[in-house]
């Protein structure tokens, strides 16, 4: 599903080793070895994808700009600590040590002044790639030996938006809830992403997502829940007006964005439920013409709506295919409260409750 469009990348990359705090800044391209455990196998390989926005306050000063951001780092937190042994747990940095490493060390570094006052001219939104990688050339199946925080930036104009079509993959499994990293956002989960979506194509030729049920594939097809898009959460909307959030647990990933778009619903007067869905229940509600919509929730793109999910059974047979009431209210609600998010970083709208706004003069 993961499509930018209009991306520039920043002039540099940044580096911080974990075993003896060193801080560099990097070339745009500067690569890691070939040889490597964390290209090889997986091994201390995490991620994050966090928005900002860069602007020039009225006093003309540069400000950047995060949304629940402390979410991310959290979550960036857990990661790494997954990735490393039990001896080495005290590698991993407090959330103002990576806070100040993001903002004051990289994102305040002379050298990425001119993308940040270029990206402030043109209100384009920014993305943020902190990942983690094993700096040591070697190989085995071993905890990292010179673990290090890498970290990337851009501005783009687009991400996938709207149409996009989806399919239900029954017979993959994203995660395993019982090796707790479902919840993570590790490199070790987004190839089956990758791969569910190559398999919803042969289902409709024009899928860009698939849509994850849990980790119980010899259970009733009815009887299993509804998890995740491939690389994003979802929203259900229904006739009755309620929006239905998926609860997190080992096989939902924290999203940050998912938790403000759903505080902007409710401060819009719009019901949000949090609450499992059985696939047999979304198949029947299909049917109906219960559900209304189902939207996409991820960092980049925030909230996209589909336009058409293919539910299929165990054996890739069709047995439903939802379409969007787009004449009903939660269809334009979600976009509202989509406006209203992306709206939040420019002091355009309000910050609801719950939500967390921060920002740093550079």
């Amino acid at each position: 599903m993961a499509k930018f469009e209009g991306v520039k990348w920043a002039p540099h990359q940044m580096r911080y080793l974990l075993t003896g705090r060193e801080f560099d800044i990097l070339e745009p391209d500067a690569r890691v070895f070939a040889v490597s455990k964390s290209v090889h196998y997986g091994a201390f390989l995490c991620f994050e994808g966090i928005r900002f926005f860069s602007r020039k306050t009225s006093s003309g000063t540069l400000e950047i700009v995060f949304l629940n951001w402390d979410k991310n780092l959290e979550r960036f937190r857990r990661g790494i600590s997954y990735n490393l042994s039990r001896d080495q747990q005290d590698l991993v940095p407090t959330l103002d040590d990576l806070e100040s490493l993001i903002v004051r060390q990289y994102l305040g570094d002379p050298s990425m002044r001119e993308f940040l006052e270029e990206m402030a001219g043109f209100e384009a939104q920014g993305y943020l790639r902190p990942f983690t990688i094993d700096e040591e050339q070697s190989m085995g199946v071993t905890f990292p030996n010179r673990p290090a925080i890498r970290a990337a930036a851009c501005r783009y104009e687009n991400y996938l938006g709207e149409p996009f079509s989806g399919a239900v993959i029954p017979d993959m499994v994203r995660a395993l809830g019982i090796n707790g990293t479902g919840c993570l956002k590790l490199g070790i989960n987004y190839l089956m992403s990758v791969k569910a979506v190559d398999a919803a194509q042969d289902i409709d030729p024009e899928a860009a997502s698939a849509l994850f049920l849990d980790d119980r594939p010899d259970d009733p097809i009815e009887r299993r829940h509804i998890t995740e898009w491939d690389s994003s959460c979802c929203l259900f909307g229904f006739r009755d007006g309620t929006i239905v959030k998926i609860p997190e647990h080992n096989l939902i990933l924290p999203s940050v964005t998912i938790q403000g778009m759903t505080a902007i619903l409710k401060s819009h007067d719009v019901p949000v439920v949090e609450r499992h869905i059985l696939y047999g229940e979304l198949v029947e509600k299909t049917h109906s013409k219960e559900l209304v919509v189902t939207a996409s929730i991820g960092t980049a793109g925030v909230m996209n709506r589909c336009h058409k999910l293919t539910l299929t059974d165990r054996d890739k047979n069709i047995v439903a295919v939802h379409e969007p009431d787009t004449g009903h209210p939660l269809w334009t609600k979600l976009a509202e409260a989509k406006a209203a998010y992306l709206d939040i970083y420019k002091d355009k709208a309000p910050l609801p409750p719950g939500m967390k706004l921060c920002r740093y003069t550079l």
